[in-house]
């Protein structure tokens, strides 16, 4: 399937058209509750260990957000918490990644970046099915996005680039970019997901 990135990140803006004010209201709670967590770390060394127990529910719960916005579905300020719901699975998953992509850039960094968009599905899938285990949902993403990391990669170039304007703003536009990019990551999670059958390997 040839995915046209442009006319994705347009859906994506059709999406969120009219919905921005939940989009950013939602996303700012996550920025304030790690941006706080982050610089009380100095001063209370427990910060780092909360950071990083709530940081694969928040993934979760934030990437099932925005598939239901992508979707054009009914999306609530509460599903942002809905990781929480399945914490082992979201907290493991976001172990295992961490773990793994860290290796891979200590191995001269590529086949860190690899992993990680071999990885990239891992939190709209546990949001999709919360009864799959984080081992089998990273399992099902390195599947999924077989043939689409390279195009996946040129998608984060674009919202690096984009990125790197919000600092212009003082910081400001990311309040706008982060929905923006987790609802075309779900855009792209549901062009590839019915491309090939996916088969948890045993």
């Amino acid at each position: 399937m040839n995915i046209d990135l442009t006319e994705l990140m347009k859906s994506s803006k059709d999406s969120l058209e009219g919905k921005w004010g939940l989009a950013i209201g939602t996303f700012l709670v996550f920025i304030l509750i790690s941006t706080g967590l982050q610089l009380s770390a100095e001063k209370y060394p427990m910060s780092g260990f909360i950071t990083l127990l709530i940081s694969g529910p928040f993934g979760v719960g934030l990437s099932g957000f925005a598939l239901k916005l992508s979707r054009n579905e009914e999306a609530r300020f509460e599903d942002s918490f809905a990781g929480f719901s399945n914490f082992l699975n979201s907290f493991l998953a976001y172990l295992l990644i961490l773990i793994i992509v860290a290796g891979g850039i200590i191995l001269f960094i590529i086949p860190g970046i690899i992993a990680a968009m071999a990885l990239s599905m891992t939190y709209i899938i546990l949001s999709e099915d919360p009864n799959i285990s984080a081992l089998d949902a990273l399992k099902k993403s390195h599947k999924m996005m077989d043939g689409y990391k390279m195009k996946y990669f040129f998608l984060s170039l674009r919202f690096f680039g984009l990125g790197l304007l919000c600092i212009l703003t003082l910081g400001i536009g990311f309040f706008w970019l982060m929905p923006y990019m987790y609802v075309t990551n779900a855009k792209f999670y549901d062009q590839i997901k019915d491309v090939h059958t996916i088969e948890i390997i045993d």
